[in-house]
């Protein structure tokens, strides 16, 4: 318990850090400088694996030949973690946001993915047939039928890959950045600033809640009265 600090250091320095005025060291009043530049890494990461997992899990999910030829791969590099990539990512990739974005995608795109091919599979057959009997293409009947029935799995694994790239946030800036919550909080570390770290994950904290409320208002608001979205 020695190594914690009190509550009101910590209360302390988060003040500092958002507004300044009570340390004036390098992190006085810089709380908007490194939350907006990890928050444009874990958008760009998840707003790429939300890109790229939906519609391929809405095709493996209706397509058996699609998810016969994509499973393999997808449950072969599933269970490697973040942790282990590192190396690899910044001998291809390199120091700096890249790699981080990188990260922040492949930990985000699988949650994304599964959750999207198991909504689209609990879809009732009998609204596609349906919809097919009224002449409506197969493409109509994947955006007008599978996705909206689909949407409340599918923005279950939106939440949950967000939730993933705040996490994996702090290893992805460990590496090469100057600016970011994770970097902070790793330079803390290395200093044995407890007080610093803990005010790192109380703002990583507050902003993973408000982003997750963020995306499901705005599904809310996408879809009005439906129930298509569960808080």
């Amino acid at each position: 318990m020695g190594f914690l600090p009190a509550p009101d250091v910590v209360a302390r320095l988060l003040w500092d850090f958002a507004f300044g005025g009570l340390y004036d060291d390098a992190y006085s009043g810089t709380l908007l400088e490194h939350l907006t530049a990890s928050a444009l890494r874990v958008l760009a990461g998840f707003g790429l694996a939300a890109a790229l997992a939906v519609p391929i899990g809405v095709l493996m999910g209706r397509f058996p030949l699609v998810n016969a030829a994509l499973d393999p791969a997808v449950n072969l590099f599933r269970p490697v973690p973040a942790t282990a990539w590192v190396p690899l990512v910044l001998l291809i990739i390199g120091f700096g946001s890249q790699a981080t974005i990188f990260l922040i995608t492949l930990s985000a795109f699988f949650p994304i993915l599964l959750n999207t091919i198991a909504a689209t599979r609990e879809v009732p057959p009998r609204l596609v047939e349906a919809a097919r009997m009224l002449g409506t293409t197969r493409v109509g009947v994947l955006m007008k039928v599978v996705v909206p029935a689909a949407t409340p799995g599918i923005v279950s694994g939106l939440r949950i890959g967000l939730g993933l790239g705040w996490v994996i946030l702090v290893l992805g800036e460990a590496n090469g950045i100057d600016t970011g919550l994770g970097s902070m909080i790793m330079l803390a570390r290395e200093q044995v600033r407890t007080d610093r770290v803990v005010v790192g994950m109380i703002v990583i904290g507050l902003a993973g809640f408000l982003s997750d409320r963020i995306l499901v208002l705005g599904f809310k608001g996408l879809f009005g009265r439906r129930p298509l979205v569960r808080a």
